[in-house]
């Protein structure tokens, strides 16, 4: 699969852009893992027109992390045309268009899914940033507002007459938010559609080997993005790989995931700070199939979450490692 001059691969599997979630550090690791294309946190036009720090900081790109697409989202034509020409010069592989993220304060305002309310201003959007810069631009988008407007199947060609060179298609609406079951039936019928010839990039629901390799042979699309799946475990690209290239699923061992996720303690610490790289590093530790299934772990994982050093936390981890597993035998594979 190819978008614009950046060859992916054949079935590439790829990390979906998540606030908070996706950061260098992240990213590096879930490439390192088997990730064939890996996407920034969101960044929002009008703060990076404003240079605000924290947003200009998602902007840094290490060179191993490539190929890398920064994401970006805005409701205004001309904010949205200076952010991606601020975008393009950190150069990043591909440019990113934000027009699925259902979360109130973005999509409330207007800006990410909001924009399936407004198709002629998402349309504007999408023709002025593929005119503005030289990188290969995509959307990521959403099937439509609510359950009456699934309007994808002729968006997605409305949006490749703008210039877009991928698109990537969530296989919900905005009003189902992350509930109930993604509509890959629906994603199969963009990708059906004999007028889009460009790249269709499925998502949601991708949480196994076994799924995302379904994605592939059951819907026929040209590449998957895992997210959810992924935070608290980005050895889940090293299976995925194996599986969509019809290979055995072979896991890491625990201790491997262990010393993933200490690296991911370590390296939010130095980015940031102790206190403030650990409430960082929560959300993955919190989400992380290696303490899922374990009896009676309420208390510790309360205690892991709640540990504000890393020394604390750190030795907390250790007697999950040495002391609390050993005792369960042999593990679930899933874990």
């Amino acid at each position: 699969m190819k978008i614009g001059n950046i060859d992916l691969g054949p079935r590439p599997v790829m990390l979906a852009p998540m606030e908070d979630v996706t950061d260098r550090s992240f990213r590096l690791i879930c490439k390192e893992q088997g990730a064939d294309m890996v996407y920034t946190e969101f960044v929002s036009a009008d703060a990076l027109i404003r240079n605000i720090a924290a947003t200009t900081r998602k902007l840094s790109i290490d060179p191993a992390e490539r190929p890398v697409a920064i994401q970006i989202y805005g409701r205004d034509v001309a904010s949205m045309v200076e952010a991606a020409r601020i975008v393009e010069e950190a150069h990043p592989d591909i440019l990113d268009i934000n027009f699925g993220c259902p979360v109130k304060k973005v999509a409330g305002k207007g800006a990410g899914a909001g924009m399936l309310r407004d198709i002629p201003r998402m349309l504007e959007i999408t023709r002025a940033v593929v005119d503005a810069v030289n990188i290969p631009v995509t959307v990521k988008t959403r099937l439509g507002w609510d359950h009456e407007s699934k309007i994808i199947v002729e968006l997605a060609e409305r949006l490749q007459d703008c210039g877009i060179q991928a698109l990537t298609v969530h296989g919900r609406t905005r009003s189902q938010m992350y509930t109930g079951e993604a509509d890959w039936e629906m994603i199969a019928r963009v990708k059906e559609n004999p007028r889009l010839t460009i790249p269709l990039i499925g998502n949601g629901d991708i949480t196994t080997p076994e799924r995302a390799r379904e994605a592939f042979d059951r819907y026929g699309v040209d590449g998957v993005m895992v997210g959810r799946a992924s935070i608290g475990a980005p050895w889940i690209f090293r299976t995925m790989r194996q599986a969509v290239n019809g290979l055995d699923v072979t896991d890491i061992t625990d201790a491997e995931k262990f010393s993933l996720l200490r690296r991911q303690i370590a390296e939010s610490i130095d980015r940031i700070d102790e206190y403030r790289g650990i409430l960082h590093i929560r959300r993955h530790l919190a989400a992380s199939p290696l303490f899922k299934g374990i009896p009676h772990f309420r208390d510790t994982r309360i205690e892991m979450l709640r540990a504000e050093t890393w020394a604390d936390l750190d030795r907390i981890l250790h007697r999950v490692e040495t002391e609390i597993l050993p005792q369960l035998g042999i593990r679930n594979q899933e874990l």
